[in-house]
């Protein structure tokens, strides 16, 4: 009885042990030997199914950036800085950015606020070269900026122009840059809206602006925004964030406003603004608002032989009391509408220096309109 006690207690415990072992292979492991044993698989890499052509859409997003990418440059800026003990003056890097090959002269655009306030530039090139790049011409108000490169061998081609007054809202459209500081990105998404508006840092309101979901982050300014067909139809500029990163709303200064400023700035090293020939002030416009009830923008005085003088503006005037009575009120801009003095400039660059603008006006409290022939501005 003992041997046979003996004995069943030990075939128990061999077959506890074997079913431990098998738990404990299957509690690791997805499968068990037993099923890799009847497949005659174990450790064997599966077999990779065939995927078939890529689909229409994706071979055309694939040939876009290729075709596109040598156009696109990295831009690193530098700034100078004194030491506040030794007065040793050293350069830092400042920050970085995007641009793209205007034209065959090496002309390279991008944003302002990209080489603002720098004293050197670096442009590396889609095939790693870098070379020193020297400012030609800004204009802050439009957020844009154009550099001179050397290249004399194998110059990377321009960017095609296409146009952005046509544009429709849920075309697809493509950023490419280097958001932080990464190599050449590709991202996708469509137009959002269109017309959009936002004043630039020097209180211009830059009008007309491409909003659109393709992730635009830091690094990507200064890029393209380019079409389905490879076409440039924006430079990208600027995000609405809480985080500083992409949330789905990026904007694009208009190829349209960019191909009017760029030959300005490359011939004159600024942009020549349209003007009336009037004083005009945003603090001193917003008090008067405020204090009169009228929505516009004051004329404050006109200056002697403009073409706002030619047109019969008046400006601010002393009454018989001796106090100052407000002159005329611009309130549309060729029946579009102004509520301050950025808009009111932002409005004026849709028309070219010589061009006839039609404005509505307050005067004396009265409705009125005068034809003003534009002139250069600074």
């Amino acid at each position: 009885m003992t041997r046979r006690r003996a004995a069943a207690t030990a075939r128990t415990s061999l077959a506890l042990l074997l079913a431990a072992v098998l738990g404990a292979w299957l509690w690791l492991g997805d499968v068990s030997p037993f099923d890799a044993w009847a497949r005659g698989d174990a450790g064997q890499p599966r077999a990779v199914s065939p995927r078939g052509e890529l689909g229409a859409d994706e071979r055309a997003t694939i040939e876009l950036f290729e075709r596109s990418r040598d156009s696109v440059v990295y831009i690193a800026t530098r700034q100078q800085v004194r030491d506040f003990w030794t007065r040793d003056v050293f350069s830092v890097p400042r920050g970085s950015g995007s641009g793209f090959i205007w034209d065959d002269a090496g002309h390279v655009v991008t944003n302002f606020h990209v080489v603002e306030g720098a004293s050197a530039a670096v442009v590396r090139l889609a095939d790693g070269r870098e070379v020193q790049a020297s400012l030609v011409g800004a204009s802050p108000s439009h957020d844009l900026a154009v550099l001179k490169i050397g290249v004399p061998i194998d110059r990377p081609p321009a960017l095609p122009l296409g146009s952005s007054h046509d544009l429709r809202v849920g075309q697809k459209v493509f950023a490419i840059g280097n958001p932080f500081g990464l190599d050449w990105t590709l991202t996708t998404g469509i137009v959002s809206a269109l017309d959009r508006s936002l004043p630039s840092e020097s209180g211009v309101t830059i009008e007309h602006l491409i909003q659109t979901d393709a992730a635009i982050n830091p690094g990507n300014s200064g890029g393209p925004l380019l079409d389905s067909a490879g076409r440039l139809i924006g430079v990208n500029t600027a995000i609405y964030s809480p985080s500083g990163a992409s949330a789905g709303i990026g904007f694009a200064v208009p190829v349209d406003t960019v191909n009017r400023v760029v030959p300005q700035l490359i011939r004159h090293g600024r942009y020549l603004r349209p003007a009336l020939g009037v004083e005009l002030d945003e603090a001193l416009n917003q008090r008067l608002v405020r204090a009169t009830g009228v929505e516009g923008v004051f004329v404050l005085r006109v200056a002697p032989g403009s073409g706002a003088e030619r047109a019969g503006l008046r400006g601010l005037r002393r009454g018989a009391d001796g106090r100052w009575q407000p002159g005329d009120v611009i309130v549309a801009v060729e029946g579009r509408r102004v509520g301050s003095v950025g808009q009111l400039l932002g409005r004026l660059d849709d028309f070219k220096v010589g061009e006839r603008v039609r404005l509505q006006l307050q005067r004396d409290g009265r409705p009125t309109e005068a034809t003003v022939v534009l002139q250069s501005g600074s």
